[in-house]
């Protein structure tokens, strides 16, 4: 398959490979462990919005290079210059963009946590639809630290995705969590050796990329939206997307290909 030809634009702070219907995008200012400055997260918002728009793609797998740091939190020097609140709620707002914008992706994505997941860096893979990491990974909100407070939407992440409680321990306390840990709270799915990490975030990506991309894509949808709504309303969500997927190529495929007992072969259409 031939990359689009969006995938060669150079980039400076991030790294995207594909393979077949897999993307890899991995951070990569391993000498500053993978820290978010300005620069590096308008780079992962381009990136993104370029793999958005490719059809072909499946899956796409989020790391971090170096054996240290999936991202060890935002640029301190960068935040420390900032000059008024209203830069600061700049700030907060461009990481809340790139966020959004993985949370909102087609396309699922999988964080392959590789070691410090701190501050933005715990941020963005909690934006992702799922966690694997390493037992070299450690997790936490240390803002507090610096007089601040998570600012790229970790304050409401992690409520929603370990509730109040622990939201308000790991936000207030500023403490690291390791992997295991966060394993047992539901921060990530799967913790394996580091060794292990990218083959098993690739071997799990390449049996949801040979799923029907629009079950997939409506599977997504109906979690995010249904989540932030009633049960009824989350229900009659799930029953349109349903009858969608009904009136689709897919659906006949994959039927006729469990009848046939043959692998179905997924179009997206």
């Amino acid at each position: 398959m031939d990359e689009p030809e969006a995938f060669h634009v150079p980039y400076d702070h991030i790294l995207i490979d594909r393979d077949a219907a897999i993307a890899t995008v991995t951070l990569n200012r391993p000498k500053v462990l993978n820290a978010l400055n300005v620069a590096l997260l308008v780079e992962l918002r381009r990136a993104f919005e370029e793999l958005e728009s490719d059809r072909e793609l499946r899956a796409i797998i989020l790391t971090g290079s170096g054996d240290r740091a999936f991202a060890a939190g935002a640029d301190i020097g960068e935040l420390g210059a900032l000059p008024s609140a209203v830069a600061g709620v700049a700030q907060a707002r461009a990481g809340q963009a790139v966020t959004l914008q993985i949370e909102r992706m087609r396309t699922p994505v999988i964080a392959a946590v590789n070691g410090f997941a701190l501050g933005g860096g715990c941020e963005i893979a909690m934006s992702c639809d799922f966690r694997f990491a390493s037992e070299k990974a450690k997790f936490g909100q240390p803002e507090v630290n610096l007089g601040l407070l998570p600012g790229y939407g970790g304050t409401q992440r992690t409520t929603r995705l370990l509730g109040r409680g622990m939201a308000m321990f790991l936000c207030m306390s500023g403490e690291m969590i390791d992997a295991h840990e966060a394993l047992r709270i539901g921060l990530v799915q799967r913790v394996v050796t580091h060794e292990e990490l990218m083959p098993e975030t690739k071997r799990i990506a390449g049996i949801i990329a040979s799923k029907a991309p629009l079950a997939v894509a409506a599977t997504k949808r109906a979690i995010d939206d249904g989540s932030s709504i009633s049960l009824g309303a989350s229900l009659e969500l799930e029953a349109l997307h349903f009858g969608t997927l009904v009136d689709s190529s897919d659906f006949k495929e994959g039927t006729s290909a469990f009848l046939a007992k043959r692998p179905a072969n997924f179009t997206g259409a």
